[in-house]
């Protein structure tokens, strides 16, 4: 069984699982898909009413979303703990694009030159991932939810709102790619 799950599904059968995410949680009681409405549930249950964005009965609508939440963090301890993943591949053009703006470091998951403390010293990585984070964040809320609850569910339903946010996720990502991580870099 762990060899099934050590090596990446073909898109052939990982694209129609996802794809079966929608049905499943519409036949669940209408319920919707998204990991900032998770997020969200979180903060409100612990901000006591402090903050009117937390102002809701979370128990009503986010114990699932909750659940849900909790099954993510335990898959990634034991993603970890029992699966050997390996090294992140990654094209050859896009390793020598990274090596131009001074990344080297092709270990693991993650690039260690900006996602670790010593590249969150930095301005750039300070920049990169704080700023980055406080972004994302308010452009969840923006936004009326993340990347997944839009392109999952919202494109699922065909909501206007939903092809328009994912519009701005894939135009602001290539923004990024193109821009603003050579600028830092």
């Amino acid at each position: 069984m762990l060899e099934l799950l050590s090596h990446p599904w073909p898109w052939y059968v990982a694209g129609p699982a996802i794809g079966l995410v929608v049905p499943a949680l519409l036949l669940l009681g209408n319920r919707q898909f998204g990991v900032s409405s998770n997020l969200r549930h979180l903060c409100a249950a612990f901000s006591s009413g402090r903050v009117e964005f937390f102002r809701y009965d979370w128990r009503h609508v986010g114990l699932w979303n909750l659940t849900f939440l909790a099954g993510i963090c335990a898959g990634g301890v034991v993603s970890a703990l029992l699966l050997d993943v390996g090294d992140v591949m990654i094209s050859p053009a896009t390793r020598e694009a990274l090596v131009r703006i001074g990344v080297t470091d092709f270990s693991g998951l993650a690039p260690s030159e900006i996602f670790s403390w010593s590249g969150l010293a930095t301005p750039a990585g300070l920049i990169a991932i704080v700023g980055g984070g406080l972004l994302v964040g308010f452009g969840t809320a923006y936004a009326g939810g993340c990347t997944s609850g839009h392109a999952i569910s919202g494109l699922a339903v065909l909501d206007r709102a939903s092809l328009l946010a994912v519009l701005g996720f894939f135009a602001g990502g290539l923004a990024c790619t193109w821009v603003i991580v050579p600028w830092l870099f």
